[in-house]
């Protein structure tokens, strides 16, 4: 069991007690990302993300890492569409350590000139390397095809312009703007003690501001009808990414949703795994994902393959999306489907670390905290005629957008947009 308590400033606490576990995750979850961004700021966030770590009037980029690595723990975060976490996992015994370092961190970072302009290189590095590799790029790409003129359809690190552009005033009134009580929550996991825990907590955190985000700019698609960008690079495999816009993180249909990832190309007993790697020895890898957002999502197919196979590649993805959308699922395949859900969903919660994230992603995004036991009742009554029902609301031609990295010429490239139909 969890327990949520709302300090008097806002501040938000998620507690999971784990009492067998070695082992405590401690994280820090700002409800802001890159889809806050003005277009001039593209990747502050991330950037912000970056600086938090470089140090703070008490403690030295060194030192936080020292307090935390000297004692065999980890330290880390991250920056996504719509929140930022920092997270330590350490030894059950240093959870309050971890608490301070992190407190410390987000709530008094220095932003100095010199680490600003230091770390402007190695984010500015991060984007080159990123753009180099195109399993990684192509997800951009087909970003920017999906939710064209919005936030979301921009890369999260930003451009190497956009992060040159970034001054520290900005990212301190980005910081002062952003990193407030009523936008922070934190997330424990372990053998906790909760008196001592929160009488911590509220020590460190008694920040107030009555400011906040502003409101997120809502997307709604305007796409009547295909959408294709090829990026041409001399590479070694061509790259796709496919993308069908679905509905946002907390729709009715969100499970169902899961349950169609699954059958279609979530492990290696996927359709798509099965029928493009295994049968036909078309593409080493192959796999679907869902993108959720508060008010939006997608539905994504990947694939790498040789230049030749791409046009059947692509071919055989849409006959696999037509196929479930027009045919009833077998009563088999959808138990087995259920199963692996519950499963990884069992399996995902028995660290700390995994767990600490599962509570801060759900509670961030949604505004409540994951039930496991209904989440699982709601897998259980899942049937065939809802996978249809929502496979034929989500896959539909005018919805498609595809991404490709290879050396695709013009001749090839209508070749495969004359199978974008569904």
């Amino acid at each position: 069991m969890h327990k949520e308590i709302e300090l008097a400033n806002n501040v938000r606490v998620l507690l999971h007690h784990m009492p067998h576990m070695e082992s405590a995750a401690v994280g820090v979850w700002v409800g802001i990302g890159s889809r806050n961004e003005d277009k001039k700021l593209c990747g502050i966030s991330h950037f912000l993300e970056h600086m938090i770590f470089k140090g703070t009037p008490t403690r030295s980029t060194k030192r936080i890492k020292e307090e935390i690595e000297g004692r065999g723990g980890s330290l880390n975060g991250f920056t996504s569409e719509e929140a930022t976490c920092y997270l330590a996992k350490v030894s059950g015994g240093d959870i309050e350590i971890a608490l301070n370092v992190l407190s410390d961190m987000v709530l008094h970072a220095e932003i100095s000139e010199r680490e600003l302009e230091r770390e402007r290189s190695v984010v500015m590095q991060e984007i080159k390397m990123y753009r180099d590799l195109p399993n990684h790029h192509v997800h951009d790409i087909l970003s920017g095809l999906m939710w064209q003129d919005h936030p979301l359809g921009r890369p999260i690190a930003g451009s190497v312009e956009s992060v040159a552009s970034i001054t520290r005033q900005d990212i301190v009134n980005y910081k002062r703007n952003n990193y407030i009580s009523k936008n922070m929550m934190l997330v424990l996991c372990g053998n906790l003690k909760y008196e001592a825990v929160m009488h911590r907590i509220k020590e460190i955190f008694n920040i107030r501001s009555n400011a906040g985000p502003g409101d997120l700019l809502k997307f709604t698609s305007e796409q009547i009808s295909p959408r294709t960008r090829v990026l041409y690079k001399d590479t070694e495999q061509s790259r796709i990414s496919m993308g069908i816009h679905t509905f946002g993180g907390t729709h009715k249909d969100r499970y169902v949703l899961s349950l169609l990832h699954i059958i279609l190309g979530a492990n290696m007993s996927s359709r798509l795994f099965e029928n493009i790697r295994e049968k036909k020895g078309l593409a080493y890898e192959i796999s679907t994902e869902i993108k959720r957002y508060k008010d939006t999502g997608g539905f994504v197919v990947n694939a790498g393959m040789e230049h030749r196979q791409i046009k059947k590649t692509v071919s055989l993805i849409l006959k696999e999306l037509r196929r479930i959308r027009e045919k009833p699922v077998p009563i088999r395949e959808l138990k087995r489907a259920k199963e692996f859900f519950k499963v990884q969903l069992l399996l995902a919660l028995e660290d700390t670390l995994d767990h600490m994230l599962w509570l801060g992603a759900h509670a961030i995004s949604t505004g409540n905290p994951p039930d496991k036991d209904k989440i699982v009742e709601k897998i259980e009554s899942i049937t065939t005629g809802d996978l249809r029902r929502v496979a034929s609301s989500i896959f539909k031609s005018k919805g498609l957008n595809l991404a490709i990295i290879g050396p695709i010429k013009d001749k090839l490239r209508r070749g495969i947009e004359k199978e974008l139909y569904l």
